[in-house]
């Protein structure tokens, strides 16, 4: 794995209240990027468009990577990566408008499942944030 912060980005700001609310612990992404995000690893969940100002959510910890093809990911995998969609053909539609191609059945995916980092107030004082 390359070393450094990485970020999970969401284009749409639509996400940020799945985000904030634990409706959205997981994101698929098209292709293996096993060897980009590993279990336990630190990220920062962002949201905003690719070169411009983005706005941090929180901080995550990844609890799980998995690659398959996209034909063979399940019900609870697109559930966690958006609770409105319950078929693989609702998430191929929606990554083909975020890929802006077409993306077949049997293409390589990635499932990132997080959860959400809470931090605790300085020193160990203060209040926890509640998550909304």
């Amino acid at each position: 794995m390359a070393h450094g912060l990485y970020a999970l980005n969401f284009y749409s700001p639509l996400f940020v209240d799945q985000l904030k609310r634990g409706r959205k612990t997981a994101t698929i992404r098209l292709g293996n990027k096993s060897q980009k995000y590993e279990r336990s690893q630190v990220v920062w969940v962002t949201v905003g468009s690719r070169h411009s100002r983005r706005e941090k959510i929180f901080s995550a910890i990844i609890d799980e990577v998995e690659v398959k093809r996209l034909s063979d990911i399940s019900p609870r995998d697109i559930e966690r990566d958006n609770p409105e969609f319950r078929r693989v053909e609702e998430t191929r539609g929606f990554l083909e408008q975020i890929y802006d191609r077409e993306i077949e059945p049997d293409a390589l995916v990635t499932i990132i499942h997080f959860s959400q980092v809470v931090e605790a107030g300085l020193a160990g004082f203060g209040t926890v944030p509640s998550p909304n």
